[in-house]
């Protein structure tokens, strides 16, 4: 929500999308969540630039291993992290930036939740990836389709372009400062 509201064209995007999509007169159902392909893209990056947990859990090798030159000894605690992997300029372009674009496109599912591609494991891979992806990523669309279709948000008096998008880090990062945003009807109560 708080990249969305730092980047009006990506929320009108997204907006013009569910309008195309949805419709006006109606609300967000499941059936619309696989067409919703620029949201998609949105929830992708906003997961890539803000991973729900920056060092994955722990790894302890079964054997010793040698990875990248170094020997990573039997039984030590090895950890991921994600964080800074998503913000690799090596992979990605100007990997600071919010930028969904860069998630369109993706016909071959490269970039999904499973955890298949080691350059973007928001929920981990492998045997410890997070049960949770398929609900987590239905519910994360559906509720973020429903609001910014339903409603349109402004931000309070005097912050406007003004979002502190900065983390407190720990087990699961979240935002330092919470998010403050006004809702205002989008559509028509005889719309919906």
């Amino acid at each position: 929500m708080a990249e969305v509201l730092n980047n009006p064209l990506v929320k009108e995007r997204v907006q013009e999308e569910l309008a195309e999509v949805v419709g006006l007169k109606n609300t967000v159902e499941e059936s619309h969540i696989p067409k919703l392909e620029y949201l998609d893209a949105v929830v992708k990056e906003t997961f890539r630039l803000h991973p729900p947990i920056p060092l994955l859990l722990p790894r302890v090798p079964s054997q010793c291993s040698i990875i990248g030159g170094y020997t990573i000894p039997k039984g030590s605690s090895v950890y991921l992290n994600v964080w800074s992997i998503h913000r690799d300029p090596l992979v990605w372009d100007n990997p600071s930036e919010f930028k969904p674009d860069r998630f369109l496109n993706d016909g071959s599912g490269k970039f999904d939740f499973a955890g298949n591609n080691f350059q973007y494991l928001p929920f981990g891979s492998g045997r410890r990836v997070c049960p949770g992806i398929l609900l987590a990523e239905r519910m994360v669309m559906h509720l973020l389709a429903t609001l910014f279709h339903l409603f349109e948000w402004k931000l309070p008096e005097g912050s406007e372009n003004n979002i502190d998008l900065s983390e407190n880090f720990g087990i699961v990062m979240r935002k330092k400062t919470p998010l403050i945003a006004i809702p205002s009807p989008r559509l028509h109560k005889h719309h919906y």
